[in-house]
């Protein structure tokens, strides 16, 4: 239910942020945080392959939860949400005289948003994206999103939930995979947004946070 401990850990955790095992063959082991999958309330985290390999069902793990209720003081115009500060500090982000430029592997339209719009707040769960429409997955090229990517929305308002808004700009991180039930594609966790608009996203194909944060497949010793 929404008031139990997993509740908490869904809208405290960040993407960024360190989990420890804590019980079991796996004890001392350490991951990061990925995302946080919407409905089925998941908190998501990265292990080397050697502690997935000793993880069992009913093993503890302890995620050292920060970042949420962030502020970036010098750019009000823009909130942060569920960014770890160790994710932020990793980030390229370029100050303009208002706003702030991140990069991003696509910018794409509000209307391709599907599951999670609409709740009353945006600091758990995610929003997905859909691929139903093959004209618009050539046209933006979603076909090779990555895990870990970030991607820009807009006229998407993250602000108080997740709305359409006009003129709004929205960076979510790519947190799971397309599935084949209609409007459930790839999920956005939701990291920084501005309903003035006052994020300027630019194309890169390094933007990706298992890059900025040394996980996944960028791990340096390829576990």
């Amino acid at each position: 239910s929404d008031k139990s401990p997993n509740r908490a850990l869904n809208f405290l955790a960040c993407i960024g942020n360190t989990a420890t095992v804590r019980g079991g063959d796996a004890r001392g082991d350490t991951g990061t945080v990925t995302g946080k999958h919407g409905g089925i309330n998941h908190v998501l985290i990265d292990f080397p392959q050697t502690t997935l390999e000793e993880l069992a069902i009913g093993d503890s793990i302890q995620v050292r939860a920060k970042g949420q209720g962030l502020k970036l003081t010098d750019h009000p115009e823009v909130q942060v949400t569920s960014m770890s500060p160790a994710l932020l500090d990793a980030l390229p982000l370029e100050e303009l005289e208002d706003g702030l430029r991140i990069p991003v592997t696509h910018v794409l339209p509000a209307a391709v948003m599907g599951s999670g719009v609409g709740p009353s707040e945006s600091f758990t769960g995610d929003c997905d994206l859909q691929l139903s429409d093959r004209a618009v997955i050539e046209d933006h090229g979603t076909d090779n999103l990555r895990l870990g990517d970030l991607v820009a929305i807009t006229d998407a308002d993250h602000t108080y939930g997740r709305v359409y808004k006009k003129g709004a700009v929205t960076v979510g991180c790519v947190i799971h995979s397309c599935c084949v039930q209609a409007g459930h594609g790839p999920g956005l966790t939701t990291l920084m947004t501005s309903k003035e608009g006052l994020i300027d996203p630019v194309q890169s194909d390094e933007a990706n946070i298992g890059r900025y944060l040394g996980v996944g497949r960028y791990r340096s010793d390829g576990a």
